[in-house]
């Protein structure tokens, strides 16, 4: 008989913040597996530690690139491909043998996660569950104590990587907003919402719910690159209430 695969969302970074499910599976799991960037720890590794069996075993999925190349580039989608084969055999020889994994994903799973494209290639093949996890921005909004959609608000979640005109004209179809993927996009986002005279509202969070955390207004904050957990919120709210 198959394994099973858990998907685990593990939440925005404060350990405290993964659900009592994940870490009832985390306990009892056999093996788990992480994907983390050539050199460091994995940050889905590094939530999950105080909750991890620590006679499982573990496996570690290793990027082959993260921002080194442009996503535009026709090798970076070869590579990655291969990388998610690679990573989709090593769990499927395990399921195989009647292991039961869990596999962790920082934040939520489908939303923006790499375990989505080991689900898409084991879903057909294997039993795979998934278990949500609080996501980033929620994590960061409730420590910016900032309240973001209300009534018949409309949420959008884009990319900074839009080209501006794009991003402008997204931003004014929405009340509220969340702006992921910051970079070195954070100039041309920053002059995008002065733009809409959207700038006065953003706010600027960085390692929300971690050590190190950034909660400002993003006109307070340089143009320097932004880390990879950062992200800009835009909340709405603004009709009668």
């Amino acid at each position: 008989m198959s394994g099973v695969l858990h998907i685990l969302g593990v939440g925005p970074g404060d350990p405290e913040l993964v659900t009592l499910r994940a870490a009832r599976i985390l306990a009892r799991a056999p093996a788990y597996a992480y994907f983390a960037k050539r050199g460091r720890a994995g940050n889905s590794f590094t939530i999950a530690t105080p909750h991890l069996n620590p006679a499982a075993t573990a496996l570690r999925f290793e990027y082959p690139y993260t921002t080194e190349i442009s996503v535009e580039e026709a090798r970076y989608a070869e590579g990655m491909g291969a990388f998610y084969d690679d990573c989709a055999g090593r769990l499927a020889g395990r399921l195989a043998a009647g292991e039961e994994v869990a596999l962790l994903c920082e934040g939520d799973p489908f939303l923006y996660g790499s375990a989505m494209y080991l689900f898409d290639r084991l879903r057909g093949r294997f039993r795979v569950e998934v278990t949500p996890g609080i996501t980033a921005m929620s994590g960061c909004w409730s420590r910016a104590g900032a309240p973001m959609v209300h009534g018949d608000d409309i949420l959008s979640v884009l990319p900074a990587t839009m080209p501006a005109a794009e991003l402008a004209a997204a931003l004014t179809r929405c009340d509220a907003a969340v702006v992921m993927k910051l970079g070195r996009n954070l100039p041309k986002l920053r002059a995008v919402l002065a733009e809409t005279g959207l700038l006065p509202r953003a706010l600027y969070a960085e390692r929300g719910t971690m050590p190190g955390e950034v909660l400002m207004p993003l006109a307070e904050r340089d143009d320097s690159p932004a880390p990879y957990f950062s992200l800009v919120l835009i909340p709405g709210r603004q009709g009668v209430r």
